[in-house]
């Protein structure tokens, strides 16, 4: 099946490059204002959305951290839940690629929703060239 070319799955990079304003903040803003309009769909993985915020309290603080939070919620993110089926395919994929566990989440995220992964994070690269996801990237 083809993945949707106009639908991605954002990791915590590309979520906290937004947040932060860095490299790749004009894309992500491109496509947030795209969502808006419904013109396309964005998803998070709950795991992804936790990942932020504990780098986020652990770099400025519980108070920041909460306004963080607050701000996600309102962007134009569908927050993909974690089921069992969710939790075994990310420990299958963890368990075959050097990624971080909750990168294995976003890259479950991309394949549950057919989409394209959105993220700067090199650690994606063997499992986008083994053709388990599609991925744009973010300038680093």
């Amino acid at each position: 099946m083809a993945v949707k070319s106009s639908d991605f799955a954002l990791d915590s990079y590309a979520l906290l490059a937004y947040l932060e304003g860095e490299k790749g903040r004009l894309r992500i803003k491109e496509l947030l204002q795209s969502a808006e309009l419904e013109k396309c769909a964005l998803y998070l993985s709950l795991i992804n959305l936790g990942e932020v915020l504990y780098i986020t309290e652990r770099e400025k603080g519980h108070t920041i951290a909460f306004q963080t939070l607050a701000a996600i919620d309102q962007l134009p993110l569908h927050i993909s839940p974690v089921s069992r089926e969710t939790v075994l395919a990310a420990a299958h994929i963890k368990a075959r690629y050097s990624l971080s566990y909750a990168d294995a989440f976003a890259a479950v995220a991309a394949q549950e929703h057919n989409c394209i992964l959105l993220t700067g994070d090199p650690e994606f690269r063997a499992v986008a060239d083994d053709g388990l996801i599609t991925v744009e990237w973010l300038p680093r």
